[in-house]
Protein backbone atom coordinates (compact mmCIF):
# COMPACT_ATOMS: atom_id res chain seq x y z
CA UNK A 1 0.00 0.00 0.00
CA UNK A 2 0.85 3.64 -0.69
CA UNK A 3 3.86 5.26 1.89
CA UNK A 4 3.87 8.35 3.90
CA UNK A 5 2.19 10.68 1.66
CA UNK A 6 3.72 14.55 1.48
CA UNK A 7 2.22 17.12 3.19
CA UNK A 8 1.38 20.57 1.95
CA UNK A 9 1.23 23.01 4.39
CA UNK A 10 -1.22 25.72 3.74
CA UNK A 11 -2.98 28.72 6.07
CA UNK A 12 -6.50 29.42 5.81
CA UNK A 13 -7.25 32.55 3.96
CA UNK A 14 -9.25 35.76 5.42
CA UNK A 15 -11.31 37.41 2.44
CA UNK A 16 -11.45 36.71 -1.30
CA UNK A 17 -11.05 38.59 -4.31
CA UNK A 18 -8.70 40.43 -6.10
CA UNK A 19 -7.39 42.43 -3.22
CA UNK A 20 -6.57 39.94 -1.07
CA UNK A 21 -5.14 38.15 -3.25
CA UNK A 22 -2.86 40.59 -3.27
CA UNK A 23 -2.23 41.65 -0.33
CA UNK A 24 -1.33 37.78 0.23
CA UNK A 25 1.40 38.23 -2.38
CA UNK A 26 3.00 41.61 -0.95
CA UNK A 27 3.21 39.02 2.16
CA UNK A 28 5.30 36.71 0.80
CA UNK A 29 2.11 34.12 0.05
CA UNK A 30 0.82 32.41 -2.83
CA UNK A 31 -2.94 32.43 -2.55
CA UNK A 32 -5.11 29.78 -3.67
CA UNK A 33 -8.65 27.53 -3.20
CA UNK A 34 -9.49 23.90 -2.00
CA UNK A 35 -12.76 23.03 -3.97
CA UNK A 36 -14.69 19.58 -4.35
CA UNK A 37 -15.36 16.30 -1.73
CA UNK A 38 -18.94 17.61 -1.06
CA UNK A 39 -17.62 20.85 1.13
CA UNK A 40 -17.83 24.27 0.72
CA UNK A 41 -14.51 25.99 -1.54
CA UNK A 42 -12.03 27.54 0.92
CA UNK A 43 -9.40 30.16 -0.12
CA UNK A 44 -6.26 29.53 1.22
CA UNK A 45 -2.24 30.68 0.93
CA UNK A 46 1.05 28.62 0.81
CA UNK A 47 4.18 30.47 1.67
CA UNK A 48 6.01 31.28 -1.51
CA UNK A 49 9.41 29.60 -0.87
CA UNK A 50 7.62 26.38 0.01
CA UNK A 51 5.73 25.97 -2.79
CA UNK A 52 7.97 27.02 -5.05
CA UNK A 53 10.58 24.66 -3.91
CA UNK A 54 7.71 21.37 -4.60
CA UNK A 55 6.90 22.93 -7.65
CA UNK A 56 10.97 22.86 -9.09
CA UNK A 57 11.15 19.23 -7.29
CA UNK A 58 8.68 18.18 -10.41
CA UNK A 59 5.43 16.26 -10.46
CA UNK A 60 3.76 18.49 -8.39
CA UNK A 61 0.07 18.33 -10.00
CA UNK A 62 0.72 14.45 -10.21
CA UNK A 63 1.54 14.05 -6.44
CA UNK A 64 -1.28 13.02 -4.14
CA UNK A 65 -0.60 15.65 -0.69
CA UNK A 66 -2.25 15.30 2.49
CA UNK A 67 -3.19 19.19 2.83
CA UNK A 68 -2.76 20.52 6.30
CA UNK A 69 -4.58 23.34 7.40
CA UNK A 70 -4.51 24.57 11.65
CA UNK A 71 -7.16 23.57 13.17
CA UNK A 72 -8.77 21.67 10.27
CA UNK A 73 -8.15 17.83 9.52
CA UNK A 74 -5.85 17.04 7.01
CA UNK A 75 -7.42 16.00 4.12
CA UNK A 76 -6.00 14.70 0.71
CA UNK A 77 -6.09 16.74 -2.52
CA UNK A 78 -4.39 16.98 -5.83
CA UNK A 79 -3.52 19.92 -7.59
CA UNK A 80 -5.25 20.81 -10.60
CA UNK A 81 -3.67 24.09 -11.70
CA UNK A 82 -1.07 26.80 -10.76
CA UNK A 83 -1.22 29.86 -12.47
CA UNK A 84 2.05 31.82 -13.17
CA UNK A 85 3.38 35.28 -13.46
CA UNK A 86 3.68 35.80 -17.52
CA UNK A 87 7.04 37.08 -17.41
CA UNK A 88 8.61 36.08 -13.96
CA UNK A 89 6.78 32.84 -15.17
CA UNK A 90 6.67 32.63 -10.82
CA UNK A 91 3.07 30.85 -8.96
CA UNK A 92 0.45 33.30 -8.86
CA UNK A 93 -2.69 31.16 -7.58
CA UNK A 94 -3.16 27.59 -7.25
CA UNK A 95 -6.38 25.25 -7.17
CA UNK A 96 -6.44 22.08 -5.25
CA UNK A 97 -9.25 19.31 -5.39
CA UNK A 98 -10.48 17.60 -2.29
CA UNK A 99 -10.42 13.37 -2.85
CA UNK A 100 -12.47 11.33 -1.61
CA UNK A 101 -10.94 7.85 -0.57
CA UNK A 102 -13.12 6.27 -3.51
CA UNK A 103 -11.92 8.96 -6.08
CA UNK A 104 -9.97 8.05 -9.32
CA UNK A 105 -6.29 9.72 -9.58
CA UNK A 106 -3.21 9.71 -12.30
CA UNK A 107 -0.23 9.32 -10.48
CA UNK A 108 3.45 8.11 -11.20
CA UNK A 109 4.06 5.13 -9.07
CA UNK A 110 8.18 3.82 -9.07
CA UNK A 111 8.62 0.72 -10.51
CA UNK A 112 11.21 -1.92 -8.58
CA UNK A 113 13.41 -4.64 -10.44
CA UNK A 114 13.70 -7.59 -8.40
CA UNK A 115 15.68 -10.53 -9.07
CA UNK A 116 18.34 -8.96 -11.45
CA UNK A 117 21.42 -10.00 -9.45
CA UNK A 118 21.75 -13.53 -10.05
CA UNK A 119 19.46 -13.71 -13.68
CA UNK A 120 20.72 -15.70 -16.33
CA UNK A 121 21.16 -12.34 -18.32
CA UNK A 122 23.11 -11.22 -15.27
CA UNK A 123 26.01 -14.50 -15.12
CA UNK A 124 26.09 -13.60 -18.67
CA UNK A 125 27.08 -10.22 -17.94
CA UNK A 126 24.13 -8.52 -19.45
CA UNK A 127 23.02 -5.34 -18.04
CA UNK A 128 19.79 -4.45 -16.88
CA UNK A 129 18.65 -0.92 -19.05
CA UNK A 130 15.98 1.05 -17.12
CA UNK A 131 13.44 2.80 -19.63
CA UNK A 132 10.66 3.92 -17.10
CA UNK A 133 11.60 4.05 -13.51
CA UNK A 134 7.95 4.99 -12.56
CA UNK A 135 5.11 4.97 -14.66
CA UNK A 136 2.22 6.66 -14.42
CA UNK A 137 -1.44 4.73 -13.43
CA UNK A 138 -5.01 5.07 -12.65
CA UNK A 139 -5.36 4.70 -9.22
CA UNK A 140 -7.78 4.85 -6.15
CA UNK A 141 -6.58 7.53 -3.28
CA UNK A 142 -7.51 5.22 -0.59
CA UNK A 143 -5.15 2.56 -1.91
CA UNK A 144 -2.40 3.80 -3.52
CA UNK A 145 0.10 1.16 -4.46
CA UNK A 146 3.71 2.26 -2.17
CA UNK A 147 5.20 0.64 -6.02
CA UNK A 148 5.40 -1.82 -8.55
CA UNK A 149 7.42 -4.70 -8.39
CA UNK A 150 8.79 -6.53 -11.26
CA UNK A 151 10.76 -9.81 -11.39
CA UNK A 152 13.74 -10.33 -13.18
CA UNK A 153 15.13 -13.84 -11.86
CA UNK A 154 14.67 -15.39 -15.57
CA UNK A 155 15.81 -12.72 -17.75
CA UNK A 156 18.33 -13.26 -20.71
CA UNK A 157 20.51 -11.21 -22.75
CA UNK A 158 18.17 -9.79 -25.30
CA UNK A 159 15.04 -10.27 -23.08
CA UNK A 160 12.60 -7.13 -22.53
CA UNK A 161 10.30 -6.55 -19.81
CA UNK A 162 6.78 -4.91 -20.89
CA UNK A 163 4.24 -3.28 -18.45
CA UNK A 164 2.31 -6.18 -19.04
CA UNK A 165 5.26 -8.67 -17.10
CA UNK A 166 4.08 -6.37 -14.27
CA UNK A 167 1.82 -7.59 -11.79
CA UNK A 168 -0.73 -4.61 -11.19
CA UNK A 169 -3.20 -4.39 -8.06
CA UNK A 170 -6.63 -4.90 -8.76
CA UNK A 171 -8.39 -1.57 -10.37
CA UNK A 172 -5.17 -0.33 -11.13
CA UNK A 173 -4.80 0.44 -14.60
CA UNK A 174 -1.68 2.29 -16.26
CA UNK A 175 -3.11 6.25 -18.75
CA UNK A 176 -1.21 4.64 -21.47
CA UNK A 177 -2.73 2.29 -23.66
CA UNK A 178 -0.51 0.20 -24.97
CA UNK A 179 2.46 -2.15 -23.99
CA UNK A 180 5.04 -0.02 -22.95
CA UNK A 181 8.49 -1.31 -22.37
CA UNK A 182 9.66 -0.91 -18.84
CA UNK A 183 13.46 -2.47 -19.18
CA UNK A 184 15.52 -4.68 -21.35
CA UNK A 185 18.44 -6.69 -20.41
CA UNK A 186 21.41 -5.50 -22.69
CA UNK A 187 25.24 -7.51 -23.81
CA UNK A 188 28.14 -5.82 -22.03
CA UNK A 189 29.60 -3.19 -24.77
CA UNK A 190 32.58 -5.71 -25.34
CA UNK A 191 30.32 -8.46 -26.08
CA UNK A 192 28.02 -6.47 -28.50
CA UNK A 193 30.95 -4.95 -30.16
CA UNK A 194 32.86 -8.45 -30.79
CA UNK A 195 29.45 -9.52 -32.05
CA UNK A 196 29.00 -6.52 -34.55
CA UNK A 197 32.17 -7.22 -35.96
CA UNK A 198 31.50 -10.86 -36.37
CA UNK A 199 28.17 -10.37 -38.45
CA UNK A 200 30.18 -7.47 -40.24
CA UNK A 201 30.42 -8.96 -43.93
CA UNK A 202 33.97 -8.89 -45.17
CA UNK A 203 33.51 -6.77 -48.67
CA UNK A 204 36.72 -6.99 -50.94
CA UNK A 205 38.37 -3.72 -52.56
CA UNK A 206 38.51 -2.67 -55.93
CA UNK A 207 41.37 -0.51 -57.46
CA UNK A 208 40.60 2.46 -59.73
CA UNK A 209 41.47 -0.66 -62.61
CA UNK A 210 38.14 -2.08 -61.72
CA UNK A 211 40.34 -4.94 -60.45
CA UNK A 212 40.58 -6.66 -56.87
CA UNK A 213 42.90 -5.42 -54.98
CA UNK A 214 43.81 -9.15 -53.91
CA UNK A 215 44.85 -10.06 -57.64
Amino acid sequence: MAGEIPDLVAMARTGTGKGAARQARRDGMVPGVVYGGGADPMPIQIPFNELLKKLKAGRFRATLWNLKIEGQEDVRVICRDVQRDVVKDLPTHLDLMRLRRTSKVNLFIPVVFEGVDGSPGDKQGGVLTVVRPEVELRVTAGDIPEQIVVDCSKMEIGDTIHISDATLPEGVKPTIDRDFVLANMQAPSGLASQKDEEETPETEVINQSGESAED
